[in-house]
C-alpha cells in the first residue's frame, strides 16, 4: 500500500506549478492521469537538449504519471472528459482564469457530475485587481516580496534560483488538496482548492513582512546595512534571523568556493580559536553578541581571513567538529554527483524509453510505510487505449478518434 493508493487524479496542468504538485501526489501513490492536448504539454518541446525526445523540463516534472490526449473543444472530447470527471477524486488545473469554465465545466457543473470531486486550481494571482494578469516564476517572485529583499544593498533586485513561484506554489497546492481529501472523509463532499503564486511567494517571504513591521521601532540590528528607510532592504547573504550568518570565501577561490557560517553566541569561543584569534573570546569588543552586532561585516571578514586559506570541505569538517552551524555552497554539478544524496534517493537516475537515462530529483516526502520508486514519465498519449478502454471505448473508435483529432 502507498499513502494515496486508490486516489485518482485528473491532471490538466502544464509547465511547472501544476505538474510539480501532481508529481508529488503521484509519488505519494495516487494514480495521476495527465490529460494533454493532442499536441502535448508545451514543455515536452521546450529547452530540449536532444532532438526529437521529450525535454528534461518535461521529464523531471512528470514522473510516475500516465498520459492521455484529448481535444476539449470537440463534442466527443467533452463527453469523454465528463466520464473521466465522474471517476476522479481530484482534478488539478493551472490554465488562465476562467479557461475551464469556458470549456463548459464550471465548478457547479463539476459538482453535479461528481459531488465528491476536489477541484484544485493554481493561478498567478488571487481574485483582486491582478486576477487576469499573466504570471511566470519570476513575476511571482517580483510581486510576492522575494525580489525586493534579495540581492546586495547597492544592487538591483534579484531573482532566486529556487523556483518558489512555481514549485513553491505546487507544494502549497498539495497541502490544500490533501486537507480537502481528509475533510471529505467526514463531510462526504469535495471542495474547491485555490492557490495563487503571488500568495505562496508572500507566505514564503513572511519573515520579511515581519521585519517590515519591526522597522517601525528602529533599525534591524541583525542586518549588516548601515542605513534603513521605510522598507526592508536587500542585505546580501545576511540571514536576517536571530543568529547572524554570511557566505565567506574559501580556497581556491572559484565561483562556488564559499561556505555559509552562522555565529551563535555559544559558538564564538570555539570559532575564535579555530580562526587563530583566541583573544577575541575574551575581548569586550567581540565577546558578546551585542558587541558583535554593530560590526558584522568586520566579524565575517576576520572569519574569511582564515577560510580563504582552506577549501570548503576542510572548513566544513573543522567547524562541524566544533558544533558551529555551516554549509558549503554546493554547485549544481556537485549536487548531481553527491553520493549521499544518491544514497538517500533524492538524486536519482531514471530510465526513459526514448532519451535514455536521465538524472532527476527524487521525492523529498519520505514516509516510512509508503516508499517512493521514481518511475519514468509517460510518452504523449501512452495510456490512451488503457484509460479510454476502461470507459468502454473500443479499438475501432480509438483509431477514429485519433484520425479526427479528438485524441
Amino acid at each position: 500500500m502507498t499513502a494515496l493508493e486508490g486516489v485518482r487524479v485528473l491532471d490538466m496542468t502544464h509547465v511547472q506549478s501544476g505538474p510539480s504538485a501532481t508529481q508529488l501526489l503521484a509519488w505519494l501513490g495516487a494514480d495521476v492521469v495527465k490529460l494533454e492536448a493532442p499536441t502535448g504539454d508545451i514543455t515536452r518541446q521546450q529547452l530540449r537538449d536532444a532532438p526529437g525526445v521529450d525535454s528534461l523540463y518535461f521529464t523531471m516534472l512528470n514522473c510516475n504519471k500516465r498520459s492521455i490526449t484529448l481535444n476539449m473543444k470537440s463534442e466527443r472530447g467533452k463527453q469523454l472528459f465528463t466520464e473521466l470527471v465522474k471517476g476522479a477524486d481530484i482534478l488539478v488545473e493551472n490554465f488562465g482564469p476562467g479557461a475551464v469554465d469556458r470549456m463548459g465545466f464550471t465548478w457547479e457543473r463539476l459538482q453535479e457530475l461528481n459531488p465528491r470531486l476536489i477541484y484544485a486550481s493554481i493561478k498567478g494571482f488571487g481574485a483582486g485587481k491582478y486576477a487576469t494578469y499573466k504570471a511566470y516564476e519570476v513575476i511571482a517572485q517580483a510581486m510576492g516580496g522575494s525580489m525586493s529583499t534579495t540581492g546586495f544593498e547597492e544592487g538591483p533586485p534579484l531573482a532566486t534560483g529556487a523556483q518558489i513561484g512555481d514549485s513553491g506554489t505546487g507544494v502549497h497546492a498539495v497541502a490544500g488538496i490533501l486537507a480537502a481529501l481528509y475533510q471529505r472523509e467526514s463531510s462526504g463532499r469535495g471542495q474547491r482548492v485555490q492557490v495563487a503564486m503571488q500568495h505562496a511567494v508572500l507566505n514564503l517571504c513572511r519573515v520579511k513582512l515581519r521585519d517590515q513591521q519591526r522597522l517601525a521601532h528602529g533599525p534591524l540590528r541583525e542586518y549588516p546595512n548601515r542605513t534603513f528607510g521605510d522598507e526592508v532592504p536587500r542585505s546580501g547573504n545576511a540571514s536576517g534571523g536571530g543568529q547572524p550568518g554570511w557566505a565567506v570565501r574559501c580556497a581556491p577561490g572559484g565561483p562556488n568556493d564559499y561556505i555559509y557560517v552562522i555565529v551563535q553566541p555559544v559558538g564564538w569561543t570555539p570559532l575564535s580559536q579555530i580562526i587563530g584569534r583566541p583573544e577575541l573570546a575574551e575581548d569586550p569588543e567581540w565577546a558578546t553578541p551585542e558587541a558583535r552586532l554593530p560590526k558584522l561585516d568586520k566579524m565575517f571578514q576576520l572569519i574569511e581571513e582564515w577560510t580563504i586559506r582552506h577549501d570548503k570541505w576542510t572548513v566544513l569538517d573543522q567547524l562541524n567538529a566544533a558544533n558551529i552551524p555551516c554549509g558549503p555552497i554546493l554547485s549544481t554539478r556537485e549536487l548531481a554527483e553527491d553520493e549521499s544524496l544518491r544514497e538517500e534517493g533524492i538524486v536519482v537516475k531514471v530510465p526513459h524509453p526514448e532519451r535514455g537515462e536521465f538524472v532527476t530529483v527524487g521525492s523529498p516526502l519520505q514516509l516510512s510505510d509508503s516508499p517512493v520508486e521514481v518511475r519514468t514519465p509517460p510518452l504523449l498519449g501512452e495510456h490512451n487505449a488503457e484509460i479510454y478502454g476502461a470507459l468502454g471505448v473500443g479499438a475501432g473508435e480509438l483509431a477514429e478518434l485519433k484520425t479526427n483529432g479528438v485524441i
